[in-house]
Formats: C-alpha cells, sequence, structure tokens
C-alpha cells in the first residue's frame, strides 16, 4: 500500500494560482472581484483552492461546500457551512452587526442566540430573503472592514437554489467592499439544463466577474507529481500508461495507484472500477461503515455507531482502517466523509436496492431521534429525514417529514426549497391516507404554502395556478374569509403577471365577500393594495378613498405593516391631487413606522416616494434634503432601498441643476440590477445623457429598457420612457418617429387621467415636436403638412391647460413652454412668450429647463431684429450649461450666438464667446450669397442657379457651399428652412 495518494507539495497550476493572488489583492484594494473557477471531476479544484488559501496572509476565509442530496436541495448548504466557524468562534463582528441584522442571521445560524425575523406564514412579496440577504451582506462587511475577506463556496453545481440567489445578489450588491466571492464547480455535470448554468452566464456579464477553467496536468506536471507520491522518479512507461488511462487527470491518476492498476490490463469503466476496488481491500466492518458513510454523506461517530451496531472498539477499528486507507475523511466538524466525492458516487451506486433502501430508513429514523446542535438548523435536519425517508420508499413518513422540511425552508426564507419540498409533498398527498392528520394542514393549506414560497421566489405564474386548485377545493359559502384571502393572493399574483384588469376585478369580488363591519387584517390588505394599485394607474382620487379606508381598516385590524402602507400611498396620492402638507404628513408617518419596526425597505421607498412627490409639486429644495435624510437613516446593508434612494437624488439633482451630484449618484451598473430598478436607473442614466449631448448612449439605454416599459402597468415608466425618446428622435431629425413616441406614451398616460405631472411633460415633448414640423413644412411650403401639426399642437395645448388646471406651479410652468411652441410654430416665434416660461422654471429652481426656454427667447429676440437682448438670454443660459456641462444646449446656444453674431459674456475657460457687430444680415452673406441662397430655397440645383446668375456650375457649388457653413446648416433643405424663417430669401 502506497504511504499517501496525493503528492505533497503542490504542481504546476502557476498560471490559475497567480491569477486567484491578484484577485484577493484587487478585492483587498476594495475592489469586489468575482471568480468563477471550473474544471472536471477530480482536476484538482480544491487542491488549488487549498494551496490559494494556505498562501493567502492578512485575510479572513469562509469556505463551505455544496452538499449532493440525491433529493431535495438543502437549503444554504454551503453558506452554512462558512458561517458556523464564526459562531462556534464568537467572532467580535457577530457583535456588532445591528439588532435586525443579528436576529435575521439568527434564522439561519440558531447559535447566536436570538429569535429569527422568519415568519412561519410569509405574505406573498414578502422582503424576507432580501432581508437575510442584507444581513449576510452586513456580516460581510464588518468582517472585510477588519481584513480583507475571501469567501469560497466549493461545489456550487451541488449548491441549492437559496446559495444561488445569495450568490447573484452578492455580486450585483459589492460595491466597495473588500470581498472576494470564489465560487467553484465541475465543469462535466454541467449538462445543457444544469441549474447553474443561467448563474454562470449572468455572473459572467458583470464587469468584475473573471472565469479559470482548470486543465488536467500536462504530461510533465503529471511527473512531477508522480515522483513525489512515488519517492522516485517514475519510468517513462509508467508516466505513459497513466497519463493515457487518466488523460492528466490527477484524481483518477491517484486511484489508479491505489488500486494497484498502474495502467496495466484493461481499463476501469469510467475509472468506477479503480474506486470499487478500494473498497474491496477494506475489511467487511470498514465497508459497511463505509457504506453508511456513503448513504449519509457527512456522519458523526454516534449516527454511525447506530446504524452498524458495532461495539465501540470494533467501530473504531473499522473507522481507523477507512482513514488509513484513504477512503474515509474528518472534517473539522469531526464528521466522517469520502476523501473524494466521486468514491462516495461509486460505492453509493453499487450498493443493492434493497440495501440501499434498509439504509436510508434506518437513517432517517436515527436523524428523527436528533436534537439539531446550536450550530445546526432544523431545516438542514428537516430537510435530510424528508429526504432519506423519501429514498427508502417510507411515503407516510415521507409526506409528514417534508412538510416539516418545508416549514423549516420558509423559516429560513430559502422559499426556493420550500416551493420544491412543497410540491414533493403535494405528490405524496394523494398516496397517503390520512394525509391532513399526519400533517396537521389540509390540501388547501399545502396548496398555499406551496404557491407562497412560488411567488416570493420568482415563479408566479406556479403560485396562480396553485391558488387556483386550492380555490376549487373551498366552499366560498362556508369558509368565506379563507376563501377571499386566497382570492386576494391570486389577485396580487394576476397584477404582477400583468393582468391587471383580471387582479383589480378579482380583488373587488374578494373585497365584496368579507364582512364590512369586523376588523380583518384581511379586509385590511385589500384596501390597501387597491388604494395602491389605483395610485400606480394614476387614479389619485381613488386612492385617496380607498386609501382612507385602507387606513381605517388597518388601525382596526391593529396592523402596522398595512397601516404602513396605507399611509404611503395616501401621502402620495393626496400630494398629486394637490393637498402636498397633508401628503408630507401622511409620508413622514408612514417612514416612522417603517423605521420602527426596522422594515427599512419600505421607509426607503416612503423617503424616495415623498422627495420624488416634492419635486414634482414644485418643492424643489425640499426634496434633495429629504434623501439626504433618507440615506443617513436607512443602513447601508439595506442595498436595495438605499440604491432607489440614489437613484432618485440623481433625478432630483439633475433637475435642480446639480448635476455632478446626478452623475456621482446614478448607482451601479446595469448588469447589477433587475426589474423596475433597472428601469428607473436606464431613464436617469439617459436623461443625464440627453442634457450632455450623448444622445448615443441615450439610445442605448432606452433600448435596454424598452421591453420591461411596454409591459409595464405603472405610467411613471410610460412617460420617463415616452418623454425621453420623443426629445432624442426631434433633435435628430426623426419627426415622425418622435410624434409616434409622444402618442404612444400618452396612450398609456390617457388611461390615467388623473396623473397629470407627467401628461404634461410628455405632452410639452409633443409641442415641440409640432412646432418643429409645422416650420419645417412651412419652409418646404407643404402647407397640408403644416396646417396638421399646427392642429396637433393645439390638442396638445388643450391637454396642457387641463393638466395646468388639475396640478400645480409646474404644470403651469409647462404650459407655459406650450403657448410659447405653439407660437413658434406658427412663425409667429414670441421672446416675452418664452421669457414667461423661463421665468415660471426659475421660480422652481429648476435651472436647465430655464436655460432651454432662454435658449428659444434668444432665437426669437434674433428673429425681431433685438440682437442685444438676446445676447443677454443667450449669455444667461450659457453660463448654465457651461457650468454643469449640459453640451446639447450649450452647441445649441453656441451656434445660435455664431449665427446671430451675438456679444456674449466670455465662458469659464476664458475664451471669448463668438462675438461680432451687429448688422441687418446675422450670417454675414454676401450680396450675391444672398441670391444664390434665394434660388436655394426655390429649389434650384447648382446648373439652375448658374444659369439664372450667369455663372458657372462649379462655381455656383463654391457659393452654396459656403452659404451652409456661414449658416451653420448640414443640407440644402436645412438651408432654405433657415432662410425663409429669417426673411433672407
Amino acid at each position: 500500500m502506497l504511504g499517501r495518494l496525493t503528492s505533497s507539495h503542490f504542481v504546476g497550476r502557476v498560471g490559475e494560482l497567480a491569477e486567484l493572488e491578484l484577485a484577493s489583492r484587487e478585492a483587498g484594494s476594495g475592489r469586489p472581484v468575482l471568480v468563477l473557477l471550473g474544471g472536471d471531476s477530480g482536476v484538482g479544484k480544491t487542491r488549488l483552492v487549498a494551496e490559494f488559501e494556505d498562501r493567502l496572509q492578512d485575510a479572513t476565509v469562509l469556505r463551505g461546500e455544496g452538499v449532493e442530496q440525491g433529493g431535495a436541495d438543502l437549503p444554504y448548504a454551503p453558506l452554512l457551512g462558512a458561517l458556523r466557524p464564526l459562531v462556534r468562534e464568537h467572532h467580535p463582528a457577530l457583535d456588532g452587526l445591528s439588532a435586525g441584522g443579528r436576529a435575521q442571521l439568527a434564522t439561519l445560524l440558531p447559535g447566536l442566540g436570538t429569535e429569527g425575523a422568519g415568519s412561519d406564514e410569509p405574505a406573498v412579496g414578502d422582503s424576507g430573503q432580501v432581508r437575510l440577504f442584507e444581513a449576510l451582506l452586513e456580516l460581510l462587511d464588518a468582517l472585510s472592514s477588519e481584513q480583507p475577506l475571501v469567501l469560497i463556496l466549493e461545489d456550487m453545481h451541488w449548491a441549492d437554489r437559496s446559495t444561488r440567489t445569495f450568490a447573484a445578489f452578492l455580486a450585483r450588491t459589492l460595491r466597495s467592499e473588500r470581498v472576494m466571492l470564489l465560487l467553484t464547480y465541475r465543469t462535466d455535470e454541467l449538462h445543457r439544463r444544469h441549474a447553474l448554468r443561467p448563474l454562470l452566464a449572468e455572473l459572467e456579464r458583470l464587469g468584475r466577474a473573471r472565469r479559470i477553467e482548470l486543465a488536467p496536468f500536462d504530461r510533465p506536471e503529471l511527473t512531477e507529481a508522480l515522483s513525489d507520491i512515488l519517492g522516485e522518479r517514475p519510468t517513462n512507461q509508467l508516466v505513459m500508461r497513466l497519463y493515457t488511462r487518466a488523460e492528466g487527470n490527477p484524481l483518477y491518476t491517484e486511484e489508479l495507484l491505489a488500486a494497484g492498476l498502474d495502467g496495466r490490463g484493461a481499463a476501469p469503466q469510467s475509472l468506477r472500477d479503480a474506486f470499487l476496488l478500494r473498497i474491496e481491500r477494506l475489511s467487511s466492518d470498514a465497508q459497511r461503515a463505509a457504506r453508511i458513510v456513503a448513504v449519509g454523506r457527512r456522519l458523526d461517530y454516534d449516527c454511525i455507531a447506530k446504524l452498524t451496531g458495532f461495539e465501540p472498539e470494533r467501530l473504531n477499528d473499522s473507522l481507523r482502517e477507512a482513514l488509513a486507507e484513504q477512503v474515509l475523511v474528518t472534517g473539522d466538524d469531526d464528521r466522517f466523509g469520502f476523501r473524494h466525492a466521486l468514491l462516495r458516487e461509486a460505492l453509493y451506486d453499487d450498493l443493492l436496492p434493497g440495501e440501499r433502501s434498509e439504509l436510508h430508513h434506518a437513517l432517517a429514523l436515527a436523524l428523527e431521534r436528533t436534537t439539531a446542535p446550536d450550530d445546526e438548523t432544523e431545516v438542514a435536519l428537516a430537510t435530510s429525514i424528508a429526504t432519506n425517508f423519501a429514498a427508502a420508499g417510507d411515503q407516510p413518513a415521507a409526506l409528514r417529514a417534508t412538510v416539516r422540511a418545508a416549514r423549516a425552508a420558509r423559516c429560513v426564507h430559502a422559499y426556493g426549497e420550500a416551493a420544491d419540498l412543497a410540491e414533493r409533498a403535494l405528490e405524496l398527498w394523494p398516496r397517503v391516507p390520512d394525509a391532513a392528520e399526519l400533517t396537521g394542514l389540509d390540501e388547501v393549506g399545502l396548496l398555499a404554502q406551496a404557491a407562497r414560497s412560488h411567488a416570493i421566489g420568482g415563479d408566479r405564474a406556479r403560485a396562480e395556478a396553485l391558488i387556483g386548485r386550492a380555490l376549487g377545493l373551498l366552499d366560498p359559502e362556508t369558509d368565506v374569509v379563507r376563501y377571499a384571502r386566497l382570492l386576494g393572493r391570486r389577485a396580487r399574483l394576476q397584477w404582477h403577471l400583468n393582468r391587471g384588469g383580471e387582479a383589480l376585478d378579482l380583488a373587488r369580488e374578494a373585497l365584496a365577500m368579507l364582512p364590512p363591519g369586523e376588523a380583518l387584517r384581511e379586509r385590511a390588505s385589500l384596501l390597501s393594495w387597491l388604494a395602491r394599485t389605483r395610485y400606480l394607474r394614476g387614479h389619485f382620487r381613488e386612492a385617496v378613498t380607498e386609501g382612507d379606508e385602507a387606513l381605517e381598516a388597518a388601525l382596526q385590524a391593529e396592523d402596522p405593516t398595512t397601516e404602513a402602507e396605507a399611509l404611503n400611498t395616501l401621502g402620495m396620492a393626496r400630494m398629486a391631487g394637490g393637498a402636498v402638507d397633508e401628503g408630507v404628513s401622511c409620508l413622514r408617518r408612514a417612514i416612522e413606522l417603517a423605521c420602527a419596526n426596522e422594515v427599512f425597505d419600505d421607509a426607503a421607498y416612503a423617503y424616495s416616494n415623498l422627495a420624488d412627490m416634492l419635486l414634482l409639486s414644485g418643492r424643489t429644495d425640499d426634496a434633495l434634503p429629504t434623501l439626504h435624510e433618507g440615506l443617513e437613516v436607512i443602513p447601508t446593508r439595506v442595498r436595495r432601498g438605499r440604491d432607489w434612494l440614489e437613484l432618485t437624488l440623481s433625478e432630483i439633482a439633475l433637475e435642480s441643476g446639480k448635476w455632478e451630484i446626478a452623475r456621482a449618484h446614478l448607482g451601479p451598473p446595469p448588469s447589477q440590477q433587475l426589474g423596475v430598478v433597472l428601469i428607473f436607473s436606464q431613464t436617469r442614466r439617459a436623461d443625464l445623457a440627453l442634457g450632455e449631448g450623448r444622445h448615443e448612449d441615450v439610445a442605448a439605454a432606452l433600448e435596454m429598457i424598452e421591453p420591461l416599459v411596454k409591459v409595464s402597468s405603472e405610467p411613471q415608466w410610460h412617460g420617463a420612457y415616452g418623454s425621453i425618446l420623443g426629445e432624442l428622435l426631434r433633435r435628430e431629425g426623426d419627426l415622425d418617429g418622435a410624434r409616434l413616441a409622444v402618442a404612444n406614451a400618452l396612450d398609456e398616460l390617457e388611461v390615467c387621467t388623473d396623473d397629470v405631472m407627467r401628461i404634461a411633460k410628455v405632452t410639452a415633448v409633443g409641442m415641440a415636436v409640432e412646432a418643429d414640423r409645422a416650420l419645417r413644412a412651412r419652409d418646404l411650403r407643404e402647407e397640408a403638412d403644416a396646417r396638421q401639426a399646427l392642429s396637433r399642437a393645439r390638442i396638445h395645448l388643450q391637454r396642457l391647460r387641463a393638466a395646468a388646471e388639475e396640478g400645480g406651479p409646474v404644470e403651469r410652468a409647462w404650459l407655459a413652454v406650450g403657448s410659447a411652441e405653439l407660437a413658434r410654430g406658427r412663425g409667429r416665434n414670441d421672446p416675452k412668450l418664452w421669457g414667461k416660461a423661463a421665468c415660471a422654471w426659475d421660480e422652481l429652481h429648476r435651472p436647465y429647463q430655464a436655460a432651454c426656454a432662454r435658449w428659444r427667447e434668444a432665437e426669437a429676440l434674433i428673429e425681431a431684429g433685438d440682437r442685444v437682448a438676446a445676447a443677454v438670454a443667450a449669455g444667461a443660459a450659457l453660463e448654465f450649461t457651461e457650468r454643469v456641462g449640459a453640451g446639447w444646449l450649450d452647441g445649441e446656444l453656441v451656434a445660435l450666438a455664431g449665427r446671430g453674431r451675438l456679444d456674449v459674456p466670455a465662458g469659464e475657460d476664458g475664451a471669448p464667446s463668438p462675438v461680432g457687430a451687429v448688422s441687418e444680415d446675422p450670417f454675414g452673406l454676401t450680396e450675391r450669397e444672398r441670391q444664390v441662397l434665394a434660388l436655394v430655397a426655390e429649389g434650384a440645383t447648382n446648373r439652375q442657379i448658374g444659369a439664372a446668375l450667369y455663372m458657372a456650375e462649379k462655381t455656383a457649388s463654391v457659393h452654396v457651399s459656403r452659404i451652409l457653413a456661414k449658416l451653420g446648416v448640414q443640407s440644402r433643405t436645412q438651408a432654405a428652412a433657415v432662410a425663409h424663417r429669417q426673411h433672407l430669401a
């Protein structure tokens, strides 16, 4: 027998090890890194990770492994393995956690000694898992503040759904923490539909991710490893035989040596025979112990003793033998497991069916008599019991244990695993007599539990189908409250599935079933949800009415969560309806309740809603301090809520003229965002890029979110998307596309007739589009098109007047812009109207909109011949655009000043803006060039111009080129339009 099977020194892998060390140094400098380490079974991933860990200095290492459970996944198995040592060692970082964070972690780690925040009855849409993840993030942040942290999760091909979800959350959420996340997995296990494949694809798109594929040994590396194992240099023939048989795989090579196969004879089938030869060399007692561990995967001494029935001395001898032969190994938790998973798999597959079932049943019974120690969680034990009873074929026991495991999984917010377990229980239900008595719940209750877990886990379609099955088993006449509760849940699911009409009808049906006088949480929750949907659809008056009713019901039912939700909705709806101070009070109370109950996500959204409504109500100066207050109150671990606050801050800073602040708070890159957060983030990026003149970036951002906006039922996204797209296309000269973008947005918004704030902004863009269309049509003498554009503009103006009557100062400012645009479209550009619009925006402290109005004011003043006043207006706008970097508007102003020969103040860099003497011709055209321009305006070709003015065709071409340059236009059509507007032709 060989003294050892593994090389005592590290062989090869120089490049891979260097890349891991580089990643750890980057993480240590405050740039979080994600490493995906893949390779075939036995290729040496674990050895590489161990060598990397040994070389780490001044770093904290947490390491856990996925567990192949053979059925239901073990929730958070790799994370539990990584975190248990912290609890056993009473790490100081645990003491520094917030009360809420510690309580959340206690759901996973009862050894913390704090009651968990998990609920046995989580509501649909509950953010329990997010809160748990935020608590884990808080812990990792605390650990990495002391020294760099390396979190290693091995065997991710066996990882449960919740661990995969956490890995995605962590990878998207890390900002500047000194954290390196290292995930390992078997590439040969990843079949086409393997659950890990989508996660790897998602993670690889992140800028901080790097992927390492570990290759087998080449011949020199294999020779070096064999020399160390054998104690002498192997012969070339031995190296060749082993390299041919094992193909450079280190584990396979070691197993061939251990089994006495040095490459001679028939090759073992997939090396399974080589693994089994190792087992067959053991005594019968050692083989018995190994088979039990093969079934249990990792077992402690007492459990092995119970299952073998051996006396202590006999058991000790058998375990020592298995350890000496390097079949079994012991871990840090003193449990016995196999040296390599492939060895366990080979032995398990070799068990006879009856033998396997007997061992699974015995193990399940033994585990049922076990109490989980402090550093274990009940979910791990419950899941193992359920899996072993199922493998043994004991269906009644499997049903009972599976229902218990599903409940335990929900308590630790492992909703994906809870859903899978509940589905297994539903399959067993019809096969087990007296299933309700055995499990303590009826089939409706089990269906409802499965639906809740699916909904929170993200599969709302499956959840809605299960609720439908549950409703079919109930009698609405005899079980009114329960039936109504399930109807309400189904309505919420349908809303998220973009079936808004069905959802609202179903919710009203559920509400009508409930007795109106009773203090029921179901009634309060339904009313609150209906009020929120009213608001989201822009029906603000109904939202106030139903919100008041929901608030009263929540107070009667003593339900603070629903009370805060109703207050949040009421606050926004009242502010939208003009009762600003009342709305502020409601939102402030919602924030107070959410913070008191440590529901910081809800508090963050309430802060954002308050700031957003203050902006829309014209109280711009109050909005920014509100957001700064929110960022001080909301803990840093609440990343989702803080991201929303940051994006809202960026929006309001842009409107307030503080563009540097807007740029600084745009948040993480799009690859780390999903859903409405992605929509919000990209509209913010597009809005800023639009102001800066980066039109390609605007188009890219809008393209990214277009599918999400299209299926959204919330007017705010249609309004933002439509106004940005319409303005972008207008600037690029695609007036047909701009008109369509505005029309599509208004089609969505007109359903929500109360949402005058967003209607006004989109309509103002539409006014600019129609003014441009009317001017162009008139320049091209297309009178029918000009009349149509003006007709559309008048309709837009009526819409703006209605919005101003319903709204506040912001809507009145947009009305002022619309009135000026209509005059521009009629060919009677009025500087007084534009000046009035600029003053309206000044009063609201919206300098960008004021600068846009002053640009148009300067243009109108040039047309009126007052270039001195035009220079004042243009100079005021230029001062703002140069200060904040509003590139597009700055370019328009500079071009206007150049064409108009305006005397404007010097820019910030000291260089004078375009200046020149005031003259009757703002473009400096010669008399001959004015004659050429007159013919261009009539559509004459260069040959026709030459014939009319007695010059060569080439000379006419030169004149046209000079005219285009002086006018600052790109085409003859644009030159003709300018000539008509400036009365040059």
